[in-house]
């Protein structure tokens, strides 16, 4: 007979509450960006006046160009220290143990950052809201390799890069309606009460956590597979990092290096769109900022579904590298409606998404899946943590009460144009070397998931172990929905 875990409907019920993991931890990292004005705003506004419509000073929190960015910065540091050690943990204790533990501190982290909005005007402002992130970054980041991990277990095989997409998508609908309903709220009921409302979504991810995780036990176990995974798990040691390809470490390049172009500018995008171009509100402006998120909202996927048909991984890697060029030129050089190019970045964010991170399962085996996500997470943070802090440095230290020079958002502009430019070179180096391995990443996708389930029967030790033991793993892989 057969078990409902081997059936369509239950992997895509686990997605679903899977998907539900980051939808508010989503929501409640770019909260900052969309309130950048009152981050940075004045702690009082005594002699504030009308000017065409806006207040000329807006009332806030009173920080520096420089500390609003450390916000951001100490979120991707602590992911680029925690991750790797996360991942490690993950597949040593599995799913179950990642996904409580982490959903938890996201709602610690989220809770404390509230917290330190009632200490405006105060020495512990600071220290509370940077420890608030600090939380929050070391549960979100690591809740992300929790729920790829589960999406690459039960689609691997099947609808891995469609299941990528949906995952996606859902943070990004977190992250959509931030841009959309986070400004109302603030002006409604004001800013401490929005943070806590983040916080409360936190919750909604840690109640996800629970279902998932029941969910994925009970599947494991009618499938057969729970003593099968646990006893791959106990075989995974830190020692294995050494093990993974020269395709892998490219492929992390190439992610980090496209990341640093986005994440850094999304923080930003609000003020820099209200500085540059005339006749923004700051709403308007943070709908603009949003249309990154909103576009691969939209695509992710059908771009999934594409890629899972077509393959060719690799290829679009190089082409959503070359095609987000223009998009930073046109920032920084010209004054098109900032619209358009976030637009554009958001098309060529959502391929990159669906096309870079569904290629790790298929160059590193099942049993390191955790530890070489959290490390590609890892790298990717250090990056995007060295560009949050470069730009603050170029943006300047000084409070935000007048705009930011033009020469300063074109300097911050080019720094994402080098990154860009980075990511071609690694993307193009890819697929050399894959080409030269057999070219699993640009292959259709029956033939790359027939690579990636032999791969999945290597040992970890390419050195080689005792024949039966490769033959009994393969027997115990062949019962699985990975097969």
């Amino acid at each position: 007979m057969t078990q409902p875990a081997e059936k369509a409907y239950y992997r895509f019920l686990v997605l679903f509450f899977n998907c539900l993991l980051t939808f508010g931890s989503y929501f409640c990292f770019d909260i900052p960006s969309v309130l950048q004005d009152q981050f940075q705003g004045n702690l009082t506004c005594p002699n504030a006046t009308m000017i065409n419509g806006t207040v000329d000073c807006v009332e806030g929190l009173g920080m520096s160009p420089q500390q609003y960015n450390l916000l951001y910065a100490i979120y991707a540091w602590t992911n680029a220290v925690v991750v790797i050690m996360a991942g490690f943990l993950i597949d040593k204790l599995g799913n179950r143990f990642g996904v409580f533990l982490f959903s938890f501190l996201c709602v610690l982290g989220s809770s404390m950052f509230a917290l330190g909005s009632h200490f405006k005007g105060t020495p512990y402002l600071l220290p509370l809201m940077l420890t608030g992130r600090l939380l929050f970054g070391s549960g979100n980041g690591s809740l992300t390799i929790v729920q790829n991990r589960i999406t690459a277990f039960w689609f691997k095989g099947k609808e891995l890069a469609l299941a990528f997409g949906l995952t996606l998508a859902f943070s990004r609908l977190g992250s959509v309606l931030n841009f959309f309903l986070t400004q109302k709220f603030e002006e409604r009921f004001g800013m401490q009460w929005t943070l806590w409302g983040g916080a409360l979504l936190c919750v909604l991810g840690f109640a996800s956590a629970i279902i998932v995780s029941s969910l994925d036990k009970v599947g494991m176990r009618q499938l057969g597979l729970d003593g099968a995974i646990q006893e791959e798990s106990r075989k995974v040691r830190i020692q294995d990092v050494k093990l993974l390809s020269l395709r892998y470490w490219l492929l992390v390049l190439t992610i980090m290096f496209f990341y640093n172009g986005i994440f850094p500018f999304i923080a930003d995008a609000s003020k820099f769109i209200q500085d540059k171009y005339s006749g923004y509100s700051q709403k308007e402006a943070a709908y603009i900022a949003g249309a990154v998120y909103d576009s691969s909202l939209v695509l992710s996927a059908s771009v999934g579904i594409l890629i899972d048909y077509v393959g060719l991984r690799g290829i679009f890697a190089v082409a959503c590298a070359v095609l987000t060029l223009p998009v930073f030129g046109l920032l920084a050089f010209t004054f098109v409606p900032p619209l358009v190019s976030t637009i554009w970045l958001g098309v060529t964010y959502s391929f990159a998404a669906s096309s870079m991170w569904p290629s790790i399962p298929l160059v590193v085996p099942q049993a390191t899946l955790g530890t070489a996500m959290g490390l590609a997470t890892s790298i990717q943070m250090v990056g995007i943590g060295v560009s949050n802090l470069v730009v603050g440095q170029i943006l300047g230290t000084k409070s935000s009460e007048t705009k930011i020079p033009l020469w300063r958002w074109q300097r911050m502009m080019i720094f994402m144009l080098a990154n860009t430019i980075s990511c071609i070179v690694t993307s193009v180096m890819l697929n050399i070397v894959d080409q030269k391995q057999g070219g699993t990443l640009n292959k259709m996708t029956k033939r790359s998931e027939q690579v990636a389930r032999e791969s999945d029967r290597e040992p970890l030790n390419q050195g080689g172990e005792e024949q039966d033991e490769d033959e009994d793993d393969e027997a115990v892989r062949s019962r699985s929905i990975n097969s």
